[in-house]
């Protein structure tokens, strides 16, 4: 890891004249163009977010420099700060092997296309970076390189479709590249364990694991709670990954706004009966995957709601259901998944808790 994520200005500059050095050397007739580069090493996921803000962002500043400025121009940091926010590397997301410095030329028109076409062509096959360029950032930043190599913006959006690929997260991949790429349209496909999911206007949408349960064939409950468990796995995998990238993730139904809490209303509160109870459903390996608020009197259980836990504190998700049931944030561990015999998530009658 390197020692920081971002170069002072007059580190910058020299970094961004290496740079310029090497693209001569690897594309066509750059007399025309401008490059801009951003002194910072991002993950991918925070540079491949809806409108590419990094890009965007360094395309708006060199753009507002003259012409007389030269034909390469760096943004690095004052104090450890950069000059405008999107062009800050986030510290919790750069502790990958991978990290990237976004770069961007500024031609005419009439350049860009093959310009463009040069730069898909070859720079992910023979767009090593030059020695200079590799030492001066292993000496700045104290940190050995294994390689030092030049993409494209879609080199980059591909590299990271494999990654997601292998890690078993294609059928989100699908639904990021069309937020990415095409995020005005619609894409349609299923999860990896067979939730249906859906992008649209901003947002992907997913079927709710806990209507969908019930409509699913089950051998027993045992099987259903296993099944409920591997999805909510897995919208916590796709949860984390989406909030990386900026894409908000919808589970359908949902009575709340919270990106890692879904709440599924079932009633409302029977007035005649006690206060709301809090009852914490868990998984082994995955520890509390939902909480079932519910009031109990005697026998008899009235259900109000039950939450998936996709992340976050537990104890934040407790005092915000307590809050909205007023009820004690208190929490009643049940163990396990505890569904009823159509695969619903319950809680047992209060003799059966002891």
């Amino acid at each position: 890891m390197p020692q920081r994520l971002v170069l002072e200005r007059n580190e910058a500059e020299t970094l961004a004249n290496l740079v310029a050095d090497d693209l001569s050397a690897l594309l066509p007739d750059l007399d025309n163009t401008r490059l801009a580069l951003a002194a910072g090493l991002f993950d991918a996921a925070q540079l491949l977010r809806p409108g590419f803000p990094a890009w965007t962002t360094l395309d708006e500043l060199a753009a507002r420099l003259p012409r007389d400025a030269g034909g390469v121009v760096a943004f690095g940091a004052r104090e450890g700060r950069m000059p405008a926010q999107a062009l800050m590397p986030e510290t919790q997301l750069a502790s990958g092997a991978m990290l990237h410095l976004p770069w961007t030329l500024q031609t005419e028109a009439r350049h860009a296309q093959p310009l463009g076409q040069a730069m898909e062509t070859r720079l992910l096959g023979s767009g090593e970076a030059g020695a200079r360029t590799a030492d001066f950032l292993m000496r700045t930043l104290g940190m050995r390189l294994a390689h030092a190599r030049y993409f494209s913006r879609h080199d980059l959006l591909a590299l990271t479709c494999v990654h997601y690929e292998h890690a078993g997260l294609a059928p989100l991949w699908t639904g990021l590249e069309a937020a990415l790429l095409s995020p005005h349209g619609t894409e349609n496909t299923v999860s990896a364990r067979g939730l249906p999911l859906r992008y649209e206007s901003g947002t992907i949408h997913v079927a709710s694991p806990l209507e969908r349960l019930g409509k699913e064939p089950h051998e027993n409950p045992a099987a259903a709670a296993h099944t409920l468990a591997g999805w909510i796995f897995e919208l916590r995998q796709y949860a984390a990954v989406l909030a990386a990238h900026r894409v908000p993730l919808r589970i359908d139904g949902d009575a709340d706004d919270r990106a890692d809490l879904y709440l599924h209303q079932v009633a409302d509160a029977d007035p005649s009966l006690p206060s709301p109870t809090l009852y914490t459903h868990s998984a082994p390996g995955l520890g509390t995957v939902a909480i079932t608020i519910a009031q109990v009197d005697g026998p008899r259980v009235h259900t109000l709601a039950h939450a998936l836990v996709l992340g976050g504190a537990l104890d934040d998700h407790l005092a915000h259901l307590a809050q909205r049931y007023a009820t004690p944030a208190t929490a009643h561990p049940l163990g396990r998944l505890v569904l009823d015999p159509q695969y619903a998530l319950t809680v047992p009658p209060p003799q059966a808790l002891h």
